[in-house]
């Protein structure tokens, strides 16, 4: 393969790739504010300039300056084989103090109160290439906070013009409501009189600007990031399986950002899942176990609750049949789990997917793009992030019901008990619901308090994807895995762990064989004030999704793609600063 020199490194390379491509494939450090892969290169900011040296076929071959000696943009200077390229000599380091000189002549000292703060190139920058004291003693100039839509401010003080938004809007969403106006020290960002930002990737922009332009209003003064910890994890309210980055601080979720994948979601994600976790900390959340008392329902203990719901099941079942219905919002795991629960209380038990939302038409961004362009991004109208893995799953135990199917036998009297799930991020009961589950004994496992308790003789707190750890299968067909974030509220627990304690009595699954009852601290990581998560010991072991997808691995030879073809979510992000720290 070609290969070319970059600051004393031999690096390797493809056709085509330009060296600032080159240098950032193999880990090497060139400063850029304008490049971002997914958008078109118009080499502006002019931080990357090198020097670049290249073998001369007027001289035999000999290595020479190239193009006269110049210094020339690593983002748009395709390499050639034999490239010899300094980012570090003396030519290159004193263009990048230039180029941090201009860009902070008017840029304002307010990094203390600024949310990009930690996170910032411009502050990386200026600590690594430029100059300690500013030359500049005249007024700076001073533009407005602009609010561009829905979820974006512009600080326009703060704006280096690198134009990265701009080009999304044009070059991504096709709907260019961003500009640049003016020109000189007056140039900005702005929209046109009446056209908000508002599109369905329009918060993307926040994650694009390399320094505090661009601001989340949702984030907005929330949190300082050096706080927040990171945990990689999929969309769990959308069939498209978008990788995020989850980042919370003391069990509290404050942001999501997008984590790269070209196979899925490229580097974007839509404001729909941005802002989509509001359910998880609601004060609707179901907490607490509840169970039947007297006509009503009232808070009990995990035994008490698990304790009835056998009772119930088991007497149903005596009777007549049950039912389990999953919901698409469920992890693979929790629906193994869940599936094995209800076979071992009636072994022709009835397997149902519940409802698959949907809203909207599936979208393909840029406009008429095609979905297999390698930079296509893809809005999925069904709203549910794992329909199809739950199908897999059931359809290894026994034959799959849809939610229609379930309705008629429940309302033909054909069924005599129920395990119904939910975990929706909204109100998701319907009349014919309601109006299916009057006779039989229903146990309900559920994340929010809705219509449906009034219908439940045991209701059991449930968790939402954030808060364990498991498979989902997306649209496309691929499964990926996610790793719990944060803890559940109170006596939440994770589907899965719910069937593994109901087995217990069942005799199905070992029980615990710890010695004695206790708590188990988990620490949740350093954040603004050290926190740590206590996990009791329960009947049985703890709920660890990669043991179960082995377990599902060995049951059946259909589900042995789950040790075999499940996507890892990674690792957690780290964050490492730069500079020494020496104790006084």
């Amino acid at each position: 393969m070609p290969s070319i020199t970059i600051n004393g490194k031999v690096c390797e390379f493809e056709s085509g790739q330009t060296i600032l491509q080159i240098a950032n494939a193999h880990g090497l450090n060139i400063p850029q504010y304008c490049y971002h892969d997914g958008l078109s290169i118009v080499a502006n900011c002019r931080i990357c300039l090198a020097e670049i040296h290249a073998p001369d076929p007027r001289a035999d071959g000999k290595i020479a300056p190239f193009m006269g000696g110049k210094l020339m943009p690593t983002c748009q200077t395709t390499a050639a084989d034999g490239m010899v390229v300094f980012t570090e000599s003396p030519k290159a380091i004193a263009n990048q103090k230039a180029v941090m000189e201009y860009l902070l002549i008017n840029h304002p000292l307010d990094c203390p109160v600024c949310d990009q703060a930690g996170e910032c190139f411009l502050q990386d920058y200026s600590y690594q290439h430029g100059r300690g004291v500013s030359r500049f003693e005249e007024a700076k100039v001073k533009n407005p906070k602009k609010d561009l839509g829905p979820n974006v401010y512009l600080y326009a003080d703060r704006c280096i013009m690198c134009t990265r938004c701009v080009r999304f809007t044009r070059e991504v969403t096709g709907t260019a409501e961003l500009m640049v106006t003016g020109r000189g020290n007056k140039e900005e960002i702005d929209v046109f009189p009446g056209v908000p930002l508002d599109n369905e990737l329009s918060a993307n922009v926040i994650d694009l600007c390399p320094v505090g332009a661009l601001l989340d209003k949702d984030f907005l003064f929330a949190q300082r990031v050096w706080f927040l910890k990171s945990t990689p994890s999929i969309d769990g309210i959308t069939a498209s399986g978008d990788n995020i980055w989850i980042e919370h601080n003391e069990g509290k979720i404050y942001r999501f950002r997008p984590r790269e994948n070209l196979a899925v979601n490229k580097w974007w994600i839509t404001d729909e899942v941005r802002y989509g976790w509001d359910h998880v900390h609601s004060d609707k959340r179901l907490t607490t176990p509840m169970r039947r008392e007297f006509g009503a329902l009232v808070a009990c203990d995990d035994d008490s609750a698990y304790a009835d719901a056998l009772d119930g099941l088991k007497q149903a079942a005596a009777g007549g049949k049950i039912a389990l219905v999953l919901s698409p919002m469920l992890s693979c795991e929790d629906a193994y789990l869940l599936a094995k629960l209800a076979r071992a209380i009636d072994s022709d038990a009835m397997l149902a997917v519940g409802p698959v939302p949907r809203r909207g038409e599936d979208k393909v961004f840029p406009p008429n793009a095609d979905e297999d362009d390698p930079k296509a991004f893809k809005l999925y109208a069904e709203k549910a992030p794992n329909a199809r893995g739950v199908r897999r799953v059931l359809s290894a135990i026994g034959q799959v019901h849809e939610f229609d199917g379930f309705l008629d036998a429940a309302r033909a009297g054909k069924l005599a008990g129920v395990i119904l799930t939910g975990n929706y991020p909204s109100e998701w009961a319907t009349p014919e619901l309601e109006s299916a589950l009057e006779k039989p004994f229903v146990l309900l496992i559920d994340t929010l308090r809705g219509k449906l308790l009034e219908r439940a003789n045991v209701a059991v707190a449930g968790a939402v994807w954030a808060e364990k750890a498991g498979t989902f299968e997306n649209a496309r067909g691929m499964l990926q895995a996610f790793e719990q974030a944060i803890p559940g509220p109170e006596l939440a627990r994770s589907e899965g762990q719910i069937a593994l304690d109901l087995l217990v009595d069942l005799g199905e699954v070992e029980a615990n064989t710890e010695p004695y009852a206790g708590y188990s601290v988990v620490d949740d990581g350093p954040g603004q004030v050290p926190t740590a998560v206590e996990v009791r010991f329960g009947k049985t072991r703890l709920f660890n999704a990669a043991e179960v997808r082995q377990e599902m691995a060995l049951a059946s030879s259909s589900l042995g793609v789950f040790t075999t073809d499940v996507a890892m979510a990674g690792t957690a992000g780290v964050s490492e600063g730069d500079m020494e720290v020496v104790e006084l």
